[in-house]
C-alpha cells in the first residue's frame, strides 16, 4: 500500500561559515545561494562574530534588528548554537560555557526560536581534575568507575536542571553527539533524553557517526522524534590509514592524507543516494525542519565548500519537493 507526505523541510548553513562577514552580508550570501535558514552561533565554541547572547539578550532593540534583518530577507532561524563544555573539571571553562547556554536559551525565546544546539560535555575524571577524561573502553576497571561517576555525578544532575531551566522558556535542546563528549551516540544520546528530560534530544549529524563505523540510517531510526535539527556535513574514510589505524584518530585534522578519516562537503563522502535515503527517512521518523549545513572541508575553501554543499542540498531537497512523494 502506498500513500503521499507532503514535503516541507528547508535547506539552511550555519552561519559561523562567515565569521568574516557582517551578520547582515551573511544573511545575503545566504539568501543568494537559494537556502532557507540560518543557524546562529551564539557563545562556546561557534564563538559570537554575529550574536553574542550574554551581551544582548536584554537589549530588545538588538534582538528585534535580528528578528528584523532574517524576516526581511524572507530566512527563518533553525537554531541558535552555543556548542560548549559546561561539565568541564576547570570551574571557569564550564561556567562560561553554562552561562552561554542560560543565555542563549533565553535569547531564543525571545526570537522565537525553539531550539538551543550544545554538546553534552565531558567531565574530568574526578573532582580534582584538570581536563575532561572521555573513557572509550571498558577495562581496566577504572575507566567504568570514572564513567559512572561521570554520568551519575555530575552530568545527569547539571542537565536535569537545564531541562527543566529550558521547559520553563520553551525551548528545546538538541544536544550534537560528538566524540570526546558523554554523548557521542545513538545510545548515549537515548541515555540524556531518559534520565534527564524528554525536552533534551539531538542535533543529528551524520559526520560524527561514519568514522565511528555506524549507519546514520538506522540511527535516524533509532532516535526518532528526538531529533530536534539536523547538520549537513560529510565524512571521507581513508581505507588505507583506517586499515592500519583505526578510527581513533588523534592526528591533526590539517593531516589529510595521513588521518583515518576528514570531514567534506556533503555528496564528499558519500554519493547522492545516501543523502537521499537520509533525508526519508528523516521524513519518516516525523523530522520535516531545517537541514543546516556545516562546512569544516579541509580540502575546499569557504567559498568552494558552501557553494557545492548549497547546491547539492538545494537540488536534494527540490527534488524530493517536486510533488509529495510516494512511499512504499
Amino acid at each position: 500500500m502506498r500513500g503521499l507526505v507532503k514535503f516541507t523541510m528547508k535547506s539552511g548553513v550555519f552561519i559561523v561559515l562567515f565569521a568574516q562577514q557582517s551578520f547582515e552580508q551573511a544573511l545575503d550570501t545566504v539568501k543568494a545561494a537559494g537556502l532557507q535558514a540560518v543557524e546562529i552561533g551564539t557563545g562556546g565554541f561557534p564563538g559570537t562574530a554575529h550574536v553574542n547572547a550574554r551581551e544582548i539578550v536584554n537589549d530588545d532593540a538588538a534582538i528585534r534588528g535580528i528578528r528584523e534583518a532574517v524576516d526581511s530577507r524572507g530566512l527563518t532561524i533553525s537554531a541558535l548554537s552555543c556548542h560548549g563544555n559546561p561539565l568541564h573539571p576547570d570551574k571557569a571553562t564550564a561556567q562560561s560555557d553554562h552561562e552561554d547556554f542560560v543565555a542563549t536559551v533565553q535569547l531564543a525565546e525571545k526570537l522565537g526560536v525553539d531550539t538551543v544546539i550544545t554538546f553534552s560535555g565531558c567531565p574530568g575524571d574526578s573532582e580534582g581534575a584538570k581536563y575532561p577524561s572521555w573513557v572509550t573502553c571498558p577495562w581496566p576497571p577504572d575507566f567504568l568507575t570514572v564513567l559512572e561517576w561521570q554520568w551519575n555525578e555530575v552530568a545527569i544532575p547539571y542537565w536535569k536542571e537545564q531541562s527543566a531551566f529550558a521547559r520553563k522558556h520553551n525551548i528545546k535542546i538538541a544536544i550534537e553527539a560528538h566524540p570526546g563528549f558523554l554523548v557521542y551516540n545513538t545510545e548515549t544520546a537515548l541515555r540524556l533524553r531518559s534520565e534527564a528530560g524528554d525536552n533534551i534530544g539531538v542535533n543529528f549529524d551524520p559526520s560524527h557517526l561514519f568514522w565511528q563505523g555506524m549507519d546514520p540510517i538506522e540511527c535516524v531510526k533509532a532516535l526518532g522524534d528526538s531529533i530536534y535539527h539536523v547538520h549537513a556535513k560529510d565524512t571521507k574514510i581513508d581505507k588505507r590509514n583506517t586499515a592500519l589505524n583505526g578510527v581513533l584518530d588523534t592526528k591533526h585534522y590539517g593531516d589529510i592524507l595521513n588521518r583515518s578519516f576528514v570531514f567534506r562537503t556533503v555528496g564528499y563522502g558519500h554519493d547522492d543516494e545516501f543523502w537521499k535515503d537520509l533525508v526519508s527517512t528523516l521524513r519518516l521518523v516525523g523530522y520535516d525542519g531545517v537541514i543546516s549545513i556545516e562546512h569544516e572541508d579541509g580540502i575546499m575553501s569557504v567559498n568552494e565548500g558552501f557553494t557545492k554543499a548549497a547546491g547539492f542540498l538545494n537540488s536534494l531537497i527540490l527534488k524530493e519537493s517536486a510533488g509529495e512523494m510516494w512511499w512504499a
